[in-house]
């Protein structure tokens, strides 16, 4: 590891520690040129999916849009950020699993639109009207009927 003040690549590990949950270890190192300390993160880097739009670009995969969606979705309705987070935690493991290689947008969103069908029906729909380019107020009506079903069910 380079030191970051006098860029000598000689150092010693002072202190190892597990941080983030076991997912990253901090060490704290001293050089041995300037004696001066700086820490460092060790963590895996695992590949990323590749996520295939509907106009045919690709761009990796983003947790983040994932979750933008979902609250911009469930504004003003009683769904927990800690729900949100854990929802998308899960979408992106079940994404990993399928291992390195390409995803369809739609098959994203089909996973999200899932989700948030059994959290809040009204953020649903939201979603829905937004993932499925809703054009007129009958596909609004089918949909609100689909759920309406679900719910009586």
């Amino acid at each position: 590891m380079k030191c970051p003040f006098c860029a000598c690549q000689e150092d010693r590990v002072l202190e190892s520690r597990l941080v983030q949950d076991g997912d990253a270890i901090r060490r704290r190192r001293e050089c041995t040129a300037c004696e001066r300390r700086f820490t460092t993160y060790e963590q895996v880097e695992e590949m990323r999916s590749m996520v295939i739009k509907k106009d045919g670009r690709r761009e990796p995969f983003d947790r983040d849009k994932i979750l933008t969606g979902m609250i911009i979705a469930c504004r003003k309705r009683p769904v927990a950020m800690e729900t949100l987070q854990a929802v998308v935690e899960d979408i992106e493991r079940q994404v990993l699993d399928l291992g390195p290689g390409e995803i369809a947008s739609e098959k994203i969103g089909a996973m999200v639109a899932d989700r948030l069908r059994g959290l809040d029906q009204v953020a649903y729909v939201r979603f829905a009207s937004v993932y499925r380019h809703f054009e007129d107020v009958g596909q609004f009506s089918e949909i609100i009927q689909e759920v309406g079903s679900v719910t009586a069910d």
